[in-house]
This record gives structure tokens, sequence and C-alpha cells, in this order.
């Protein structure tokens, strides 16, 4: 028969609250040598990258806002956060929340913490909020540094948005903290993952890697032309949905349903892990971790839990299919077409002219007209025409469009080269390239944004 500790059967009526419990591992968290250099990391390194990057000629103009980080210090931020997502928060929650149990049982300390506090219950509550406080420190590291760096590296200045208009800094720094604080919830989504690993593999490193192996598994799936159901009933849509907050109007439809399933996975796995290690066995020292029980009671609730939400997801959305449509392409580029031209109408200074003078419209194919005009690839191609106020003739430009799975879009101009060609441009802030020559884009997956 297995032998459990639970409130039942602790011996003494006498319980540690949880407050002085959560104290003392947290003090147990932060003063091991890689949390500590982690904290330093996460504070000083992402404003140095940013503040070094700001000065270079090269910009990484293949990352989202990239482009822009010459331009603003509010591009900076947005840079980090999508490395963040990718690959720093997972890793950073594996080392704090897929290591805050099963370093009890590399240190064989097990009995000795349980007789002290005589609660499993207050254990993993303690163990549990330590472990968040230290990722939430680490996050605010990796805003507050990469916000300083840009903000006094560049200078606060108007942000470009996805659609191509233009955000004054106050709006500009309300976005970049509000897309951070968005994907606080996929972290949490991680983090419960990392706290059911750590307690069901226990000193195996494979509890240790989950949660960046889960990470690195939904980064994948998002890369494939998966339908948009299955998109976002994986947390992980929530590290790059933020994009929709950078639109007009915003694209809140997608990432409201990353948010809440984000959290519903958070609930979920920390429920499994509470139950899991309530029923663990801590009179066995040489305790290894249950491959059966990781299965039985973490992956496959979990694999029924993504069933469940795709489900919900397919019933609960209009669309259907990979969500990229040749409509919502060429309207996409359309809007971000006619907002650059007013930017490059503004440097250039020739007479200025509004949106609804220029009524740009885009004609989009994909592969030649050859296939239909849907799903992502390189192959889309558009024709974008427009209309000067007391000009007969219509202009028209082409863009030859890099669509990907997640509905983001590069637009590489493709002529005439006055218009859509690489030339700089002067501005106050120093030499710039053509605005309307290579611009980055969003399409909406989900019908959820009124047209206009």
């Amino acid at each position: 028969m297995t032998a459990t500790i639970s409130d039942d059967n602790v011996a003494s009526a006498h319980r540690v609250p949880v407050p002085r419990v959560y104290r003392f591992e947290l003090v147990k968290l932060v003063s091991q040598g890689r949390i500590r250099l982690l904290v330093l990391a996460c504070w000083i390194a992402p404003g140095l990258f940013v503040a070094a990057v700001s000065q270079q000629s090269t910009l990484p103009s293949d990352t989202l806002f990239g482009r822009w980080m010459l331009a603003t210090g509010w591009a900076g931020p947005l840079v980090v956060l999508g490395f963040a997502g990718t690959w720093a928060l997972p890793l950073l929650v594996s080392v704090v929340a897929g290591d805050v149990f099963a370093s009890e049982d590399r240190l064989g300390t097990w009995r000795h913490l349980l007789v002290a506090v005589r609660s499993p219950r207050r254990v993993f509550a303690a163990k549990a909020l330590a472990s968040l406080t230290v990722i939430g420190l680490l996050v605010a590291g990796l805003v507050c540094s990469s916000v300083v760096g840009g903000v006094v590296a560049v200078g606060n200045q108007p942000l470009v948005g996805l659609d191509g208009h233009l955000l004054t800094p106050s709006d500009a720094a309300v976005k970049v903290l509000l897309a951070w604080v968005c994907v606080l919830a996929p972290t949490l989504a991680l983090a419960a993952i990392g706290l059911l690993g750590s307690i069901a593999l226990g000193r195996s490193p494979m509890g240790l890697l989950l949660p960046a192996l889960v990470a690195l598994a939904m980064q994948l799936a998002q890369m494939l032309p998966l339908p948009v159901a299955v998109r976002l009933a994986l947390p992980g849509y929530a590290f790059i949905a933020w994009n929709g907050l950078f639109t007009s109007p915003a694209q809140l439809g997608p990432l409201l349903i990353g948010i809440v399933v984000s959290l519903v996975w958070a609930v979920v796995a920390t429920a499994l892990a509470y139950r899991l290690f309530l029923r663990r066995n801590f009179t066995n020292l040489t305790y290894d971790g249950s491959g059966r029980r990781a299965i039985t009671t973490g992956l496959l609730p979990l694999a029924g839990l993504t069933a469940l939400t795709v489900a919900v997801v397919a019933v609960a959305t209009p669309s259907t299919g990979s969500g990229v449509e040749q409509d919502k392409v060429q309207r996409s580029v359309a809007t971000a077409f006619a907002h650059l031209y007013r930017m490059q109408t503004k440097q250039l200074n020739r007479p200025a002219v509004t949106e609804a003078q220029l009524k740009a419209t885009a004609a989009c194919n994909k592969g030649g007209g050859k296939v239909a005009a849907q799903g992502p690839g390189n192959d889309w191609r558009c024709v974008v025409s427009w209309h000067l106020p007391g000009v007969e003739a219509t202009g028209t430009a082409i863009y030859q469009l890099d669509v990907t799975a997640d509905g983001r879009f590069v637009a590489d101009g493709d002529g005439p080269k006055e218009v859509n060609g690489y030339f700089l441009v002067r501005t106050p802030n120093g030499d710039t390239p053509n605005p309307l020559w290579q611009f980055d884009g969003n399409v909406e997956l989900l019908h959820t944004t009124p047209k206009g």
C-alpha cells in the first residue's frame, strides 16, 4: 500500500501558516546562484540589446517591428517580446517552475520539510506562489529593461502600427505594456505545466524541460497550416496574438480567446499538479517520478482539454480553414498602404492627402492565379490602386507578399520604383527607408473586426 502524508494524518495539529512558508520558499529560490543570474540578466541584457541594435545600420527587419527600431524607442520592447514569447519565457519558466518541486527530490529533504510545515497543501501553495513571484520578477525585468533601453537610445517617438497607422508615444506606451501583460496568461499556463512536470517526474530532467518542450511543440504547430480553431485552442497562440493590439480597430477576438484558453490551461494543469502532489509517496527516498502516472494524470487530461477547447472554439468562431483568405489579405494590404502613403507624403513634403481621398484598393492572387487565393505562402502578389485629388490617372503599385500561417505578412515593393522602391527619405530623426518599400501587416484570422 502506498504511504502518503496528508492533512489528516499529520501528527501535530499546529501547522505553519502559508505566508511564512511562502517567504521561506521564496528565500530558497532567490538564494540559488542561477536564479540570481537570471534576474540580473533579465534586468540588464534586454536594455543593452535594444540600445545596441538601435545604433546599427542593419536592423532585424525579419522580426516584427524590427524595421522601426531606428525610428522609435517603443519598437525595441516589442522585438524583445517576440523573442521572449518564442524562447526566453519558456526557458525561464522551465528553470523556475520546472524545478521547484524536483529540487527537494534531489536533496532528499521532503520529509524534513513536511515535518516542519505539517501540511502538504501549504507546501504546494507556498512553492507555487514563490515560483510565480520569481517568474513575475523576471518578466518585469524584461519589460522595464527593454523599455528603458529603447526610449533612452532612440527616444519617445510615434510607432507605426501593423496596419500602417501612426500611434502617438502615449498610445504606443500603453499598448506595449498591455502586450506584455497579455503574454502573462500563456506564461502562467507554462508555469502550471512546469509544476505538474516537476511533481510527476521527480528528479528526472524531463520535468525541468517539460515547459520548454511543450512551448516548442506549440510553436511548431503555429507554423503549420492548421485550421484556425486548432491554432486558437493552443495556449501558445497568446504569445503572438498581441499583434492585434497594433491595428486600428484592434483585432481583439483572437487575443481574448488566446488569453482565456491559456488561463484555462493554467487552472487545469495546476489542479492536476495539486492532486498528484497530495497523492505522492513521500516515504520513498529514491522516488524518481512515475512515467505511468505522469501520462494518466498529466498528459491524457491535457490532451483531452486540447480536444475540448478545439471543439468549443470551432463552434464559437465563424472562421474555418486557415483563416487566410483573399478578401482579408486585400483589405489588410490596402489599409496599410493608405496609411503609409500618407506618411510618405508628409516626409516628402507633398500636399497632404487622406485615406478617404486615396480610396486605396488591392487585388491579390496566389501562385499567379493558378491556385486558390487562400492560405499562407510566399507566392502572394497584390496590385494596389489609389487616386489622388485632382489627378485623373489611377496610381498602381505591385507588392510581393510572404504570408505566414499566423496571419502576419511582409509586403515587398516591386515597382514602380518612385512609389515603393528603395530610397532614403530625410526626416527630423534622420534618413529612413521609404515606408512603402517594405512593410509588415497582419491578416485577422477571425471575422470579428468591423470592416472599414
